[in-house]
């Protein structure tokens, strides 16, 4: 599994952040982390407001902060 968190940098998106890596350690599993950050790689993803949330290259999430349990519920599928 591989999560993305885009964004440029913007308390929201470090937020995001770091729910996601609290998400990612209760999870117990395997996931590749990733922190996008460039503008272009972002707009590929047709994202416009960020933090933008990607789970195996599918957007699930955009211009908020989830939760962790939200983002638990989302590696669990």
């Amino acid at each position: 599994m591989k999560i993305e968190v885009l964004g440029t940098g913007c308390k929201k998106c470090r937020e995001l952040e770091a729910v996601v890596k609290q998400a990612i350690a209760k999870s117990g599993k395997f996931v590749q982390f990733e922190k996008v950050e460039e503008i272009m790689k972002i707009m590929e993803y047709q994202v416009v407001s960020t933090p933008g949330l990607v789970i195996d290259g599918k957007v699930v999430s955009v211009g908020k902060v989830l939760s962790v349990s939200e983002v638990l519920a989302f590696i669990n599928g």
